[in-house]
């Protein structure tokens, strides 16, 4: 199926630093969408809108103080909520540069990516697929697979002339089999499928609840572990202040920029977060990123 090529604009505005540019330059780096074709000035993708599961593209370039945004469809406050979402306009940012003048090593994080901001998955529950998918695997790998099931269940959507291939909704994975995982694996996703039509596995849901109670939420969930729970809530729903409480990659960059020791309890990572409210989860992408470009991966 292939949508119309009709075209509807808006404008999200920024408050607070942004540079859409530094979004691109981390797409293009993000194992999750660096296959995304690029010209190095629109962002282009193509998802199931999380308001009415219908698929749509947008394509976004920069604005002053902001984004300008064109889809494939008409939206109304909640798709547009969506996009900005995803790419974390949704929030205030005002406050963000004062941590990093109390915090040095933030400080030098942020002046390495100024104006960056979480970029998120484009719904909770298409972030979730990614946790379960990626287990166990290479991100490599895994996009792979993530991009044949798109391609069977997903439907093509084109945005400026090129077609994009959507991730299908809950609905069209909740009774799927065959999609070239480990058996329990597809379980798991069909487990999330009904979560999310269920209302539980959406930005919502996991927004109004307080961050420890979203996280204790999601490990519930078949297939999600802490890891998990922890990358659904942050670069799913794209809740601004929320801190994993066990993710080994982003300990161990946090380890070396600190100075921690090797054997630093969790509880030494959580006292370094508290100084970053409310924007802990902004500033644990920021060293995730950094770590990124330092791994070159």
């Amino acid at each position: 199926m292939t949508t119309p090529t009709t075209t509807h604009g808006f404008r999200l505005d920024a408050e607070g630093p942004y540079d859409f540019g530094a979004t691109l330059r981390f797409v293009e780096d993000w194992p999750a969408t660096s296959a995304l074709p690029s010209d190095g000035r629109t962002l282009r993708f193509a998802y199931c809108a999380e308001s009415d599961w219908l698929p749509i593209g947008v394509s976004v370039t920069a604005a002053p103080g902001g984004v300008a945004v064109t889809t494939t469809r008409a939206t109304g406050p909640a798709i547009r909520g969506e996009v900005a979402r995803i790419l974390s306009l949704d929030v205030d940012a005002g406050g963000f540069a004062e941590l990093g003048a109390a915090d040095p090593v933030l400080g030098d994080v942020q002046r390495l990516s100024p104006g960056l901001r979480p970029v998120c998955f484009w719904s909770p529950w298409e972030a979730a697929c990614w946790a379960v998918i990626v287990q166990r695997s290479s991100m490599l790998v895994a996009s792979r697979i993530k991009q044949r099931i798109a391609d069977r269940y997903g439907a093509a959507v084109t945005v400026d002339g090129q077609a994009y291939q959507a991730f299908p909704p809950p609905m069209s994975l909740v009774e799927a089999g065959g999609l070239g995982l480990p058996a329990q694996k597809e379980e798991w996703l069909r487990g999330l499928a009904r979560a999310a039509l269920d209302g539980v596995l959406t930005t919502e849901h996991l927004r109004a609840l307080a961050p420890e109670e979203a996280l204790a939420e999601l490990r519930a969930l078949p297939g999600v572990g802490p890891f998990s729970a922890g990358l659904i809530l942050i670069r799913g729903a794209g809740a601004p202040d929320a801190f994993p409480g066990d993710e080994p990659r982003l300990f161990a960059i946090l380890r070396e920029a600190y100075g921690l020791p090797e054997d630093a309890p969790a509880g030494a990572y959580r006292r370094i977060a508290e100084s970053w409210r409310p924007y802990r989860s902004w500033a644990s992408f920021l060293f995730r990123a950094a770590g990124y470009r330092a791994a070159g991966d």
